[in-house]
Order: C-alpha cells, then sequence, then structure tokens
C-alpha cells in the first residue's frame, strides 16, 4: 500500500456524515477518497467501478442496507474491498450478521476521528479490527445462538496443532498479537507465523473470520478464557 494511497469508499446514507468522513480522509497523509454511495446499491455499483482498497459501510441505509451490500461486494469480485462496517452500540447482533458476511473489521460512531484513521489503515494492510468493545458484544451474541453449522471446518480443525488452537482461542478473545505472545509466552513473530498458518488451513481472509470459525466449531467457547 505504500506506493500509492489507500483508496476509500464512503457509504452512507446520511450527507453530512459522507461529507464529515471525506474531508477528513482526505486531509490524512496516504489516504483518499475515491468516491460516495448513499445507498447499499450504489456502494456495490461503485465498489465493482472504482475498485477501492476500503469500504466504510454504514449499516442502515435505504434501498439496499449495509449488510447486505457487504454480501454482494465480497462475492462479486476476485479482490473484493476491505470492509469496515460503522455500527452503534444499539446493534449488537449486526455485528454478528456482519462479521459472518465477511467484514473485516468495525468502527463505533463515536470513534474518535484518528482512531477512524488508524482503523482504514488497519484494513488496508490485512488485519482485521475487533475492537475489545465490539469483541465483547460479539462473544455474547455468539453465546444467545446455538453453534452453527455453516463452516464445516472439521477437517481443516483436523489439521491445526495443539499450539495453533490454542492461538486461535487466544485470537477469538480479541487479543493482540503482542498480548497473545504475551499470553503463550511466545515471540510476537511466532504468533504472526501461527496466525498466517490458521488463516491458510482454515480458508480464512483474515482475523474477524477466525473468530467466526473458533467459535462456530467450538475451539473457543463464550465466558471461556
Amino acid at each position: 500500500m505504500s506506493a500509492r494511497d489507500i483508496r476509500v469508499l464512503i457509504a452512507d446514507d446520511e450527507a453530512l456524515v459522507r461529507a464529515g468522513f471525506t474531508v477528513l480522509v482526505d486531509s490524512a497523509p496516504g489516504l483518499s477518497v475515491v468516491g460516495q454511495a448513499s445507498d447499499g446499491v450504489q456502494a456495490v455499483r461503485l465498489a465493482r467501478a472504482l475498485k477501492p482498497d476500503v469500504v466504510l459501510m454504514d449499516i442502515r441505509m435505504p434501498v439496499m442496507g449495509g449488510l447486505e451490500a457487504t454480501k454482494v461486494i465480497l462475492d462479486g469480485q476476485d479482490r473484493p474491498p476491505r470492509i469496515l462496517i460503522v455500527t452503534t452500540f444499539d446493534e449488537d447482533e449486526h455485528v454478528f450478521e456482519a462479521l459472518r458476511s465477511g467484514a473485516s473489521g468495525f468502527v463505533l460512531k463515536d470513534t474518535l476521528p484518528e482512531k477512524l484513521l488508524e482503523a482504514i489503515t488497519i484494513i488496508a494492510t490485512g488485519e482485521a479490527l475487533l475492537a475489545p468493545a465490539v469483541t465483547r458484544r460479539l462473544i455474547a451474541e455468539f453465546a444467545r445462538h446455538p453453534r452453527a453449522a455453516a463452516r464445516p471446518a472439521g477437517d481443516a480443525l483436523a489439521q491445526l496443532t495443539g499450539r495453533e488452537r490454542d492461538v486461535l482461542q487466544q485470537v477469538s478473545s480479541g487479543k493482540s498479537n503482542t498480548e497473545i505472545a504475551a499470553a503463550l509466552s511466545l515471540s510476537v513473530a511466532t504468533v504472526k507465523t501461527h496466525i498466517s498458518r490458521l488463516l491458510d488451513k482454515l480458508g480464512c481472509r483474515d482475523r474477524a473470520q477466525l473468530v467466526v470459525v473458533a467459535y462456530e466449531t467450538g475451539v473457543a467457547v463464550p465466558g471461556q478464557r
């Protein structure tokens, strides 16, 4: 991403929100807004036409909501953009659904401007963004739902080493690489290697999907540390 700006598409039905995000993003070195969408249908069309690196996606929009737009965007391109969902504390159930739709991260509507810019950069470089507050709500949502058989990962799980399962459990609790390294007495580099192997073995795009797999397959259990 260092060779050019990170290209951002902003999807929100409120013109003032889009304008504010655009000014903020365009003012940051290494970031640029390539388009704005006022509904999910426009977001899908512009994502395909403009090929942004990151889509900053609101959940509640007319014509097509952000969750449905996320599914369509991720299913319709060979190299789809990363989706960064904008959410609020009263939309916990949407966090659960958005993760399963393939979103790579979440920011809360009251996020500080510098944290939003940081989130966009994190997403664009291939990491997932699961803030502790969002992760807690995600875990609570898994606790309210029976484990889904949405992902036949049994064979893949059998390929994991004991240490990889340990790392997967730590990832599912929302810990950073540094925190995982401290918890398991590993180097950060070793943690990164384990996570890379987990992504490959489980067919996941990023950490957000690892969290989904961990809870859907029972490797992680709500309330378990």
